[in-house]
């Protein structure tokens, strides 16, 4: 009996000392390798009050309310909302429900990074508000001529808010909210 539990406390400690040989590493990081269409943009022509260019991946979808279009990247799991409104004396209302709307992320948000766009030429103003972390929306943006057109957007993803996840996308999506915003024009 004693020769027994002699061997086998041996053996546990012959093991310890083998497996405690080796350097200890940790595992590397691993980030997904998502390849995404180069992007090729078409302008978008409808009855509503402005044109803008659009990724061809993205499918437009009308909602009930006109001018409101959804732009759905199947893809992507993603969905772009536009809403269009026309300003009527209520700037200053639209423009607070922005803000509300957009702010209402700060909770699950790690930064919320505003981007101010300016084009004089096209008589286009607004601002892109890049949300980072878990947050339900990852970019939410309006713009507006400051007299008759006001037009916002918000990207969401058909999936529970896991930043590094859908990192990728969220880019990717970006720079298609960036040229829509370049390329908007209001109709007269």
């Amino acid at each position: 009996m004693k020769i027994i539990k002699y061997i086998s406390i041996t053996f546990v400690l012959s093991m310890l000392l083998i497996s405690c040989d080796g350097e200890v590493l940790p595992k590397p990081k691993g980030f997904l390798s998502l390849e995404y269409p180069t992007a090729n943009y078409t302008k978008v022509q409808s009855d509503c009050p402005f044109t803008f260019d659009k990724n061809e991946i993205a499918l437009i979808v009308p909602k009930k309310k006109k001018c409101w279009i959804n732009l759905e990247y199947p893809a992507l799991n993603g969905t772009l909302h536009l809403s269009y409104i026309p300003i009527n004396g209520n700037l200053d209302k639209l423009l607070e429900d922005v803000q509300k709307l957009t702010y209402e992320h700060a909770v699950k948000a790690d930064a919320i990074d505003p981007t101010i766009y300016d084009n004089k030429e096209q008589n286009v103003y607004g601002i892109v508000y890049e949300v980072e972390g878990n947050a339900a929306s990852q970019a939410q943006f309006y713009v507006t001529d400051s007299t008759k057109h006001f037009l916002t957007g918000s990207l969401y993803f058909n999936a529970k808010p896991n930043y590094d996840s859908i990192y990728p996308a969220v880019v990717y999506i970006k720079k298609d909210i960036r040229t829509l915003i370049e390329s908007l024009q209001w109709k007269e």
